[in-house]
């Protein structure tokens, strides 16, 4: 019941991420909007171990990576504006 639990709000996050982009609140290149996508696809591969689904950990994990190096950029960036 817990995985369930972590599994429905880490897509909740995604999905406010999501949200936030598509209704310009939030910008896709920004440090919130990355960190949102990078923990919950973070939290969904680990749910998508138990019971482990193939595609579902690729796609989740891969997302994580990538939403991770956009968290480095966006950082990067922020402090080199400074």
């Amino acid at each position: 019941m817990l995985l369930q639990i972590a599994g429905f709000v880490a897509a909740m996050v995604i999905l406010v991420a999501y949200i936030g982009h598509q209704t310009r609140r939030m910008d896709a290149n920004g440090v919130a909007y990355n960190v949102m996508n990078a923990a919950g696809s973070g939290v969904l591969t680990y749910v998508a171990f138990h019971p482990f689904q193939v595609g579902f950990v690729v796609l989740e994990g891969v997302w994580a990576l990538v939403s991770i190096y956009a968290v480095v950029r966006a950082i990067r960036y922020e402090r080199s504006r400074v």
